[in-house]
Formats: structure tokens, sequence, C-alpha cells
């Protein structure tokens, strides 16, 4: 009865910031029905802007003419997604429970399955991270590895096993794979060109301010490296040689604190995105660590927008030509951002960060 309590109190907190806005019909452009995060009137920071869920929301549709002809398209599903990531007009989503990467191509509008077979098959993949040279990179948890696929889908290397972690996310910058491994609750480096282990951090102990205890999820920008810790209910942020800079966030159900952080990602202003599980909604902070709002909620099926069980986010600049149809015509779509849910019937949410056109 205490959680409940609780958890009816941080509504009530979230409602006085988020109050509802007018219903949206799936896919939908029309300004007066657009799901924006404040409401529309105050100027809104974010907008819900589609859902995908299935190869329905992106595969070209058969003409009743060629089903009689060839048969029902097959419709392929999301089942159960943990990490998204976005690259060159390709979504890459980890579905635990069909142990497959799906693939969905926004250009050439087709859906896929990376499903290894044999000794390679996924046991649990839990995150992505696609370089710039295609390489898919999928986070192993169960196998206690990471495998790298090229983009004939063929796995080239394999890592991680003999360093005895258990990944649960990775990142690439500046010529080093990063790799969070919750068991030793450190994030692990490996040089980008060789797979090889070259470092770790924090390098302290329990009780400082910059020890890990059951880190998750990892975002890193030209300045900062965020690592959500699931352990510690907070975000820590260190520099770009792992050295400790600050705090986000402690146990709690008021805004501005956490209980299962998740997802993180963060925008080229240092603007921190923060998921939280518990809750089903994303907080937003600036720079100092400041709250700015938060958007999303729990799921409601007469708005959409929300989210259910949500894990892995991402931030992404270069793709946002595919979901322009969507955004309310008085705003200007700066980025989308990308959340996945592992429950509802909303799997993967697509909002973007919007500002009012000048």
């Amino acid at each position: 009865m205490k959680n409940f309590n609780v958890y009816i109190a941080f509504l009530v907190l979230f409602s006085a910031f988020v109050s509802c806005s007018p219903k949206l019909a799936q896919n939908t452009n029309t300004s007066s029905k657009s799901i924006l995060y404040p409401t529309e009137s105050d100027t809104a920071r974010v907008q819900f802007l589609t859902s995908i869920s299935n190869s329905l929301a992106v595969t070209k549709q058969q003409s009743s003419f060629t089903s009689s002809i060839v048969g029902e398209q097959q419709i392929k599903e999301i089942a159960k997604p943990y990490g998204v990531s976005i690259r060159d007009g390709k979504v890459y989503v980890c579905d635990v429970t069909l142990r497959a990467v799906a693939i969905i191509d926004l250009d050439n509008k087709t859906f896929d399955y990376m499903v290894p077979k044999g000794k390679q098959s996924f046991a649990l993949p839990l995150n992505s991270f696609i370089d710039q040279e295609g390489k898919i990179y999928v986070v192993d948890t169960n196998k206690h590895l990471i495998s790298v696929f090229n983009q004939d889908h063929n796995i080239i290397a394999q890592f991680g096993e003999d360093t005895n972690i258990n990944p649960t996310d990775i990142f690439i910058k500046n010529g080093k794979i990063y790799v969070v491994d919750a068991k030793g609750n450190r994030v692990n480096m490996y040089d980008h060109k060789t797979n090889e282990f070259i470092d770790y951090f924090p390098k302290t102990v329990a009780g400082n301010d910059d020890h890990l205890y059951t880190p998750t999820n990892i975002f890193i920008t030209n300045e900062r490296i965020y690592v959500s810790d699931l352990g510690a209910t907070n975000v820590k942020i260190y520099d770009l040689d792992g050295k400790h800079v600050k705090n986000i966030g402690s146990l709690g159900a008021q805004i501005g604190k956490f209980v299962r952080p998740k997802g993180i990602a963060a925008d080229k202003e240092e603007i921190l995105y923060v998921v939280d599980a518990a809750f089903e909604q994303i907080q937003m902070f600036n720079k100092k660590g400041e709250l700015l709002m938060f958007f999303g909620g729990p799921y409601d099926k007469n708005r959409p927008g929300g989210l259910w069980l949500p894990t892995q986010m991402t931030i992404d600049y270069e793709n946002i030509k595919y979901f322009q149809q969507y955004v309310d015509p008085k705003y200007d779509l700066k980025y989308i951002i990308l959340v996945a849910n592992q429950f509802g019937p909303d799997k993967i949410n697509i909002y973007g960060r919007v500002d009012l056109k000048k």
C-alpha cells in the first residue's frame, strides 16, 4: 500500500506539470490533434510523432489484387524490444523474446530479422551500436560477449568473453568501444580496430561518489560520458578520460529522482534524457543537472505517446526526414528521440524535440 500511495503521489505531480492533450489518431500531423509536452498552451519542447511495432508501419502495402495472386502479406512483429538504435535510415531493435535484431529499412520500406544460427545465435541480445562503417555490434548479456556483424549480417568478430563480463550496453566514440559491465560495476574500454581490451573505469571502491553499483546504459557526447546506475538509482557523469564529474538524481518518487533509471541519451547541448522504467516517463535535465521537464507517462489506449515498461532510448539528428511528416506545422524538428517499450501495442515510440517556428 505504501508503494501504491507513492505512485499516486507521483502521478499527481506529473499531472500538475503535464496536463492532458487532445486525442491523437495514429500517424496524423494535424495541429489540433498533436501530442505535445508541455501542452499546447505552453511552448512545446517535445512532440510524440509516431510508433513502430511491426512491418505494417513501414512496408509497402499490397493491393487486394496482388494478395489474391501471391497471398496475404506476412506481418513481422516486434515482440519484446530492449535496445533501439538508428543509422543511415535503418532502425535496429534488439528483441529479447525473438532472440533477434529487427532491422527496419525506412528507405527501402523493408522489415527483416538478423538471426544468427548455431553457436553464433543470440541468447539475450540486449543492446546494439552501429559504427560509421555500418558494422553492427550486439551486446549478448547471457553469452557474456559482444558480436560484430558486417552489413550483410554475417558475423565477423566476437569479444569480451575472456574478460568475464556481464555486458548490458555499448557505445563507440573516439576509437574506443565502451561496454557497460553490470557484473564488474564498471565500464570496459576496447580498441575499435582490434577489439582488444584497453582499460576500465571508474577505479574506485563502494561508498565513493563515482562508484558504479549496477550500471545498465551508457551514452557519450563530445564532452561527457553518461552512465545510468540502477543500483544507486542515479546517473553518473564522467569526462572523456573517465574522471568523475558529478551525479544526477537519487532514489525517490519526486520529480528529479528515479526508481529504475535505464536508457539515457544527451543532445548536442548536453540536455540529458533519462528513462525511468518504474514510472514510465522520461525526465530531461540541463547541463547543470537541473530538471527541465518530463514526458511520456503510463500507456493510455486513448492517448498515444505513453510508455509501457520503457528500456533503452537514443537521440538522432541525421534521420529526421523520415519523420518530418508527423511534426506539428507550427514547429521545427531539431532531432528525434526513439524509446523502446517492452510491453503494450507501441513497441518503439518516436518523439521529436521541437521548437516554435520563427
